[in-house]
């Protein structure tokens, strides 16, 4: 169970805990996934536990303890206010791919966005899309399975990485966005790359040995 109070700057977990707050944090989005509704019905997607698993769990091991702490106390709050952060989420990329059915069926029902927190989420977006594009580079076999880069590619059924990321971006707290904005600056300042992180988890949790393994796989 997710504590609500697992924002506070507490001591620094041992990496057993916070994996275990991982897998937590990935356990509750797989339950509000279940419950976001798919116009054409169920997605496939929403019955598929090990892929979700896979990919959301490589992003949140390459969080920071702080990070982990505040995003599960969002989906706590979010819980304990009858909200689903997995559909606002969903929602909020419908600005991109369905702008039209956004803002006469969607807008109205989401909570209202903080014009103060909009430059730091497109200064994030910025950073990671050229972070993308550097990983595209480096790994073009991988890349080539990674989802189109920019919201002027974004089609109906085909979503964006820098959509996908504005509609996450958008559903976490103040705090929240904060903690991820300084982690992307700090890891900018010291010539970290985080796609590289999180596909770099994503490789291992899916059984290969390292990125450069996984792109020669890839090669067939």
């Amino acid at each position: 169970m997710i504590d609500d109070d697992a924002a506070g700057p507490g001591p620094e977990p041992s990496r057993q805990e916070q994996v275990d707050l991982a897998e937590q944090i990935v356990a509750r989005e797989f339950e509000q996934f279940q419950q976001t509704q798919n116009e054409g019905g169920r997605a496939e997607c929403q019955d598929d536990w090990p892929t979700f698993h896979q990919m959301r769990l490589a992003q949140f091991l390459a969080w920071t303890p702080d990070m982990l702490r505040s995003y599960a106390t969002d989906l706590a709050q979010a819980h304990a206010a009858g909200r689903n952060l997995v559909t606002e989420k969903y929602a909020r990329m419908m600005a991109s791919t369905e702008p039209e059915r956004y803002r006469a069926e969607l807008a109205p029902h989401l909570p209202a966005l903080d014009p103060d927190l909009m430059p730091t989420v497109e200064s994030v977006i910025a950073r990671q899309i050229a972070w993308a594009r550097e990983f595209r580079e480096g790994y073009p076999r991988l890349g080539e399975a990674m989802r189109v880069l920019t919201s002027d590619e974004d089609r109906i059924g085909d979503t964006s990485f820098e959509t996908y990321l504005r509609g996450e971006l958008l559903t976490y707290s103040a705090r929240t966005l904060g903690l991820y904005a300084r982690h992307v600056a700090e890891l900018a300042a010291s010539g970290q790359n985080l796609t590289t992180q999180i596909v770099g988890w994503t490789v291992l949790l899916g059984g290969y040995d390292s990125l450069d393994d996984a792109e020669r796989a890839q090669q067939g």
